[in-house]
């Protein structure tokens, strides 16, 4: 545990990480770490119970839900969008499926495309942000656009179609999609500090989120995001809540076993290697050995967080600044795999 809790100390001074780390193995905790601060102006500390945001994190969220609903017997991963949601996309193949949208394979196209656009704050310079407040808000983005590929063709990192998923659980569900995710996801896997907050009035122990600038000064992100995150992001939570979830996902509380495995199977081929779950990365890091990954970055915003199912070791890494969760991740995870 020294050495962990030492080569992160180590890498922190380097970078100037803030946010927080909690490291679990083996039923203990072996590392428990905040630095930084939650508000710079007030000097607020970072702590193991500040929320942060994890921006494309809670994609698992969104694919959790679907699974649920797949369970009751309300969907089923092969459902047609057209069958599930009773909206009018004009220029969309009529073939893309619920499996379509989870695994990226869809092809719809994307409000932010990482393959034309590298600025997150210009999407909102012809709909402001302080607008997108609930899903149907992010409609206008990209409802009117024509496909980028054919269903099932190639893998393309979509958070549109996350958000068309998120719109299905409302339709399926007949309940808000954060009210859905806070009643089937958050209580029972005990996420006691977790939720889909406003920006423009979070809650006690939220950490704001930081651009630095070059010349050493930096800004909060509330005119870079969305006034309230979505099914493809933007969720708060607490390093330790990431923990909770996935031995709650894993020992079966929130879907069954088949479904569970079936969220867990590598169904996109992303590159050598990588590969594309429902709402989760998945990483061969030995022969025959994975390790499941989530990532969010956002401006002002950075999450990861890795989970070795045969070491039973869970790492999770939240930063309230653009940059550095990798680092602190990639320097744990060196020193215990």
């Amino acid at each position: 545990m020294k050495n962990v809790v030492q080569r992160i100390s180590a890498i922190q001074e380097q970078i100037h990480f803030s946010g927080s780390v909690y490291v679990k193995q083996k039923g203990s905790v072996v590392a428990e770490l905040s630095y930084g601060y939650a508000n710079r102006s007030e000097k607020i500390k970072n702590g193991p119970n500040t929320r942060f945001g994890i921006a494309s994190g809670c994609k698992i969220f969104t694919s959790i839900a679907i699974a649920q609903l797949v369970e009751r017997g309300t969907l089923s991963f092969t459902n047609k969008l057209t069958e599930c949601l009773d909206i009018t996309f004009p220029e969309f193949d009529k073939g893309i499926t619920l499996h379509h949208l989870l695994t990226h394979t869809s092809g719809v196209p994307d409000y932010f495309d990482e393959e034309v656009m590298d600025d997150f704050e210009q999407l909102w310079v012809s709909l402001p942000m302080y607008h997108i407040r609930q899903l149907r808000d992010f409609l206008p983005l990209f409802q009117n656009e024509p496909m980028k590929s054919t269903p099932g063709e190639r893998f393309h990192y979509n958070n549109a179609g996350y958000i068309l998923l998120g719109l299905v659980v409302e339709q399926a569900s007949g309940l808000c999609f954060s009210d859905y995710v806070q009643t089937y996801i958050f209580n029972p896997a005990g996420m006691m500090d977790s939720g889909y907050f406003e920006m423009d009035a979070l809650p006690e122990r939220t950490a704001l989120g930081y651009i630095d600038a070059e010349d050493g000064s930096s800004r909060t992100n509330i005119y870079s995001l969305p006034a309230k995150g979505g099914s493809d992001g933007g969720a708060y939570t607490t390093a330790a809540d990431m923990v909770r979830l996935w031995e709650s996902l894993t020992g079966y509380h929130l879907l069954n076993q088949e479904l569970t495995n079936l969220m867990l199977l590598p169904h996109a081929d992303v590159s050598e290697g990588t590969y594309y779950g429902y709402g989760v990365w998945i990483r061969a890091y030995e022969e025959d050995k994975y390790k499941f990954v989530l990532m969010g970055y956002d401006p002002g915003v950075n999450f990861r967080a890795a989970f070795y199912p045969d070491r039973s070791l869970y790492i999770v890494v939240c930063s309230n600044q653009s940059a550095g969760a990798f680092d602190i991740i990639s320097e744990i995870e060196d020193e215990l795999t």
